[in-house]
């Protein structure tokens, strides 16, 4: 199966992500700010990337936003998965090219789902 970047700053919310993805066959790898990010998409070359909104350093929308900028980047789907729900915030993630949006709170067997969606994975949810 495919490799995952999850950039996501709350430790607790990180782990649970990693633990569905694994358990879906996924290779996942965990950073906690956007600069990471940029830098881990840079190396690794993930098939999708699961990114917060509001992470230190640098948030989720100009992570986002530089890689939609990219040429060598800019097909490597991404989820928004954030706690910012208004709907300008839901608008601005799709409008920067994310393949998805998810709110949090969320519920791990629907991110698994798009996951799967959006990597044309068969959809094994356990």
């Amino acid at each position: 199966m495919s490799s995952i970047l999850v950039a996501e700053d709350e430790p607790q919310t990180a782990q649970l992500i990693e633990f569905k993805l694994k358990q879906q066959g996924y290779t996942v790898t965990i950073v906690s700010n956007g600069e990471q990010a940029l830098k881990m998409v840079g190396v690794s070359r993930p098939a999708l990337i699961v990114l917060d909104g509001m992470m230190p350093v640098m948030d989720g929308f100009e992570v986002l936003r530089r890689l939609k900028d990219d040429a060598a980047m800019r097909n490597i789907p991404v989820i928004m998965l954030t706690a910012r729900s208004r709907e300008r915030d839901v608008v601005t993630g799709l409008e920067l090219g994310a393949s998805d949006y998810i709110i949090k709170p969320f519920s791990p067997a629907e991110l698994v789902a798009r996951v799967n969606k959006v990597l044309g994975e068969p959809n094994t949810a356990k």
